[in-house]
C-alpha cells in the first residue's frame, strides 16, 4: 500500500485554504463500525480515499458506544448508580466519565491509520443523531439531550474525556460539536440552544484551546427571520470558530424547485454558506453535501453537480467540501439502514469499492488546486451589502438576491438589519415585508449613506418604511392585495417583460423619479430610480427575491430576465473590476492579488456549453490560463468557452 504524507498543519486552517473530504463510516458496518471493529477494512478504505484526492474526513465516535452507561435504580425507581451494564465504572478519569476505554483505544487506532494515509480528521464529538436515528447511552434514553441537566452533565464529562485523550493525535485538526445536534431533541427557546452550545463548546475549549471548534449544525436561522428558530447563526458564530452548512437540495427549504443540475440549484451550497459566514462573521464550509442518490440524479449528473459546486465554493471563500459519505451502504441491515432508502446509495465508492464519477471530479479538483500558485484564493471583489430584514423569510430573500446578483455580476455580502452596516457603494433591501421591517435608526443610517453617494435598492413586499414618497420620488396613490398577475415592461431592455410575482397592486405617480418600467394593467410605474442627495434610490414594486426563490423554474433558460433589475443596480455605481462578462449564464468573480494582477474565475452553472466575450479594462490583458479554453487571448475582447457545469480560471495582468 502507498503511504501518504500528512499535511504539516495541526489544525483545520481558517485562513482561506480549501479542503476536500467526506464524512466517514467504515464500509463494512456503517454506524456500527465501533462494535464490529475491523481496522483492516478501515485501512483499505483510507487508502482508497487518499489515493483519490480525499484529504479530510469527518469521523464520529458514536455516543451510545463510547459512553455506554446504564442507570441502576433502587426502591421506587430511585436512581442509585451508573454502571457499564453490571460492571461498576472504573475509578480512573476515563471510567468516572462513563467512557469506554476500549472504544477510546479503537479511536486512537483510527487516528494512527489516518496518519498513515495522510488524512486529517474532524471529530464529531456528540454523535447522538445519525441518519435518522437517535443514539444515546442507555442511562440517558428518554431525556432531552438539549435541556435535561443529567444528560448535559454526562455529555460534558464525555466530551472533556474524549478531547483530553485525543488532543495529542496530530491528525485531529478540529473538534465538531457533533452531528446535527439540533436534531437530538427540541429546544424550547433560543436561550436553551445557546446554553447547550456554550456548555459543549466551552468544555472542548477548556480541554484543548489549540484547535478550532466547529458548529456541525444544519438549518440555522437569522435572528430577525420569521418564523424564528431557536438555533441561530449569530449564536453559533459567537460560541464556535467555524460554521457549517449541510446544503442538500432535497432537504433545504426552497431548493427542490429545480433539478439538482439547474442554474439556481448549483448555487445553493455557495449561497447558504455565504449567508452563514457573512451573518456570523466566521468562516463557513460545506460539511455535508450530496444529491441523495440515483432516484434524484444519475451518477454523471451528480458528478457535474459536484464539479460546479467545487469551483463555486472555492471562488466564494467557502473553505471546504465534504461529501456524504465515503461508501454506499446498501448491504447493511440495522436501523436506520433498514428504515429508509435514502441513506443507502450516497457514497463516493460503491460496495465493490469502485469509485463513482463524483470521486473522479473530486480528484480532478484536488489536482487543479495543486496548479494554483498560492495556498488560498484572495477574497473576491464585492460591490454590495444585502440587508435581511424583519418580517420576511430571510433565507428566501438572500437566496434570490444571491442568484440575481450572480447573473448581473453584482457580488454581495449579507447582513441582517440589526447588525452594523458596512461601508459599500450599493445597499440592497430585498423583498421588504411587514410594518416593522426596518428599525428607524437603520433606515436613517442607510439614507445618510445614500445622500453621501451610495445606491439603495428596495423591492416591495408589503413592507412599510417612513418618508417613502419623499425618498423614492413618487406619490403612492393606493395599495392593496393584487387581484391578478400583472407584469412590468422594462423601458431600457428590449423584450423584457417581467411578471410582478408576489406583488401588491400599487398605484404610483412619478414626481421626481425616472421611470424604468410600467405595469401592463394600468401603466403605473413599477420600476424606477430617484436621485437622493448625491446617491440614488432604486425601487422595484414586487418582492422578486422571495417570490422567485419559492417558485419552480424561475431561473430556467427561457424564464423572464429578472436579472436585468440587478443589472440596473450594478450599473448605478462606477465599476472597479478589470473584467466584464455580461452573460447571465455565467458567474464571474475577480480576486485582486495586487495593483497589477487579479485572478478571475468564470463558472458555467448551466447544463449547456456557454461562450461569452470578455471585456478587459484598458491596459489589462489575460495572463496565465490555469483552466479552460480562451480564444484570441491577445485581443481586447477574447472569447471564453466553458463546458457545462465547469469553470475557466485565468489571471488578469497589466499589459
Amino acid at each position: 500500500m502507498t503511504t501518504h504524507s500528512p499535511r504539516p498543519a495541526s489544525t483545520l486552517e481558517v485562513s482561506g485554504s480549501f479542503a476536500l473530504g467526506c464524512n466517514y463510516w467504515a464500509s463494512h458496518a456503517g454506524i456500527f463500525m465501533w462494535r464490529d471493529w475491523r481496522p483492516d477494512i478501515i485501512d483499505a478504505d483510507f487508502e482508497a480515499l487518499a489515493t483519490n484526492g480525499i484529504e479530510l474526513l469527518r469521523v464520529f465516535p458514536l455516543w451510545s458506544d463510547f459512553q455506554p452507561i446504564s442507570l441502576l435504580r433502587g426502591h421506587g425507581g430511585r436512581p442509585v448508580e451508573m454502571r457499564f451494564g453490571e460492571a461498576t465504572l472504573p475509578a480512573d478519569p476515563v471510567g468516572r466519565a462513563g467512557v469506554s476505554a476500549e472504544m477510546l483505544g479503537r479511536f486512537i487506532t483510527l487516528c494512527e491509520l489516518a496518519e498513515k494515509h495522510g488524512l486529517r480528521l474532524i471529530v464529531g464529538l456528540v454523535t447522538g443523531w445519525m441518519s435518522g436515528r437517535l443514539f444515546v447511552p442507555p442511562a440517558l434514553e428518554g431525556l432531552n439531550p438539549i435541556t435535561d441537566p443529567v444528560s448535559l452533565a454526562w455529555q460534558m464529562r464525555y466530551v472533556r474525556t474524549l478531547v483530553e485523550n485525543l488532543r495529542s493525535e496530530s491528525c485531529v485538526v478540529a473538534w465538531d460539536l457533533g452531528n446535527e445536534c439540533n436534531c437530538m431533541g427540541p429546544s424550547p427557546s433560543r436561550e436553551a440552544a445557546y446554553l447547550w452550545t456554550a456548555s459543549i463548546g466551552n468544555t472542548i475549549k477548556a480541554a484543548d484551546s489549540t484547535r478550532p471548534v466547529i458548529s456541525g449544525m444544519h438549518g440555522l436561522s437569522s435572528p430577525v427571520d420569521a418564523p424564528l428558530s431557536p438555533w441561530v447563526i449569530d449564536d453559533q458564530a459567537e460560541l464556535t470558530d467555524i460554521l457549517t452548512t449541510h446544503p442538500y437540495p432535497y432537504f433545504t427549504r426552497h431548493t427542490r424547485n429545480d433539478a439538482v443540475n439547474g442554474f439556481r440549484t448549483t448555487m445553493h451550497a455557495t449561497a447558504e454558506s455565504r449567508f452563514y459566514a457573512d451573518l456570523g462573521g466566521k468562516p463557513c464550509f460545506v460539511e455535508e453535501i450530496g444529491v441523495m442518490g440515483p432516484m434524484i440524479a444519475s451518477d454523471e449528473v451528480a458528478a457535474a453537480f459536484a464539479r460546479v459546486i467545487l469551483y463555486s465554493l472555492w471562488a466564494n471563500d467557502c473553505r471546504a467540501f465534504l461529501w456524504w459519505c465515503n461508501h454506499d451502504q446498501t448491504e447493511l441491515v440495522n436501523a436506520p439502514y433498514d428504515w429508509i432508502g435514502v441513506e443507502l446509495e450516497l457514497g463516493l465508492l460503491r460496495i465493490d469499492h469502485t469509485p463513482k464519477p463524483v470521486l473522479r471530479e473530486m480528484k480532478a479538483f484536488h489536482d487543479f488546486l495543486g496548479t494554483i500558485p498560492f495556498a488560498a484564493l484572495p477574497p473576491r471583489h464585492r460591490e454590495a451589502v444585502c440587508l435581511l430584514t424583519h418580517g420576511q423569510d430571510n433565507w428566501a430573500a438572500a437566496y434570490g438576491a444571491f442568484v440575481l446578483g450572480k447573473q448581473a455580476k453584482l457580488e454581495m455580502d449579507f447582513r441582517h438589519i440589526e447588525q452594523s452596516i458596512p461601508e459599500a457603494p450599493i445597499y440592497l433591501l430585498p423583498s421588504i415585508t411587514g410594518m416593522n421591517c426596518i428599525p428607524r435608526r437603520q433606515w436613517k443610517e442607510l439614507l445618510s449613506r445614500v445622500r453621501a453617494g451610495a445606491t439603495l435598492y428596495l423591492s416591495l413586499g408589503d413592507g412599510i418604511v417612513p418618508h417613502f414618497n419623499e425618498v423614492a420620488g413618487v406619490e403612492l396613490v393606493t395599495r392593496s392585495e393584487t387581484t391578478g398577475l400583472a407584469s412590468v415592461s422594462l423601458s431600457n431592455a428590449e423584450r423584457s417583460v417581467l411578471p410582478l410575482v408576489g406583488a401588491d397592486k400599487i398605484a404610483v405617480t412619478a414626481v421626481d423619479a425616472d421611470v424604468l418600467g410600467v405595469r401592463s394593467d394600468d401603466g403605473s410605474p413599477a420600476f424606477w430610480k430617484n436621485r437622493y442627495g448625491n446617491g440614488q434610490i432604486i425601487v422595484f414594486a414586487a418582492p422578486i427575491e422571495t417570490a422567485l426563490t419559492k417558485t419552480p423554474g424561475t431561473f430556467d433558460a427561457d424564464s423572464p430576465p429578472y436579472w436585468k433589475v440587478y443589472h440596473e443596480i450594478a450599473s448605478s455605481q462606477p465599476c472597479h473590476r478589470r473584467l466584464a462578462i455580461e452573460s447571465p449564464n455565467l458567474a464571474v468573480t475577480e480576486h485582486p492579488i495586487d495593483s497589477g494582477q487579479s485572478m478571475a474565475v468564470v463558472i458555467n452553472h448551466t447544463a449547456t456549453a456557454q461562450t461569452a466575450r470578455a471585456v478587459l479594462n484598458e491596459g489589462f490583458a489575460i495572463g496565465r490560463i490555469v483552466r479552460g479554453n480562451i480564444e484570441n487571448v491577445g485581443d481586447a475582447n477574447p472569447l471564453i468557452s466553458i463546458a457545462p457545469h465547469d469553470a475557466v480560471v485565468f489571471t488578469i495582468e497589466k499589459s
